[in-house]
């Protein structure tokens, strides 16, 4: 089983980018605190797509929290300079939830559709084919 939970806040506002097959692709990267402050922090890069993709770079930015679950997922390639192999562990966000704003409480009211499912709904209630 690859299952990926987890809960942490947008170290930059969010990239979108789309594929030649026209596939939205939004890239987040958030930082998750440790059990000990002082130990500072763990940092992932998050992939995000289509629907989903296109509300994360309408509605989050830098500094929000999310949830995020999904899967992890494993790149591996040789450099380019020949000095061996190279990889990158990350998660594709299968749903993404946004929590509290920067300097805002959780239980404060947000006027952003809170998450967006992989293949769900997009803001206004529409459904999106997957």
């Amino acid at each position: 089983m690859n299952s990926w939970n987890g809960i942490g806040r947008l170290t930059k506002d969010p990239e979108l980018v789309e594929t030649a097959g026209g596939t939205e692709i939004c890239n987040l990267r958030i930082a998750i605190d440790r059990r000990k402050k002082d130990e500072g922090a763990v940092f992932l890069d998050v992939k995000a797509f289509g629907a989903q993709a296109a509300a994360c770079a309408t509605y989050l930015e830098k500094g929000r929290q999310v949830s995020v679950s999904g899967r992890l997922e494993l790149d591996e390639w040789d450099a380019k300079d020949g000095s061996g192999k190279r990889s990158r562990l990350y998660v594709i966000g299968e749903r993404i939830q946004f929590l509290a704003r920067p300097g805002r409480d959780n239980d404060e009211a947000d006027t952003d559709p809170g998450s967006v499912p992989e293949s769900a709904a997009v803001p206004g209630g529409e459904e999106v084919p997957s």
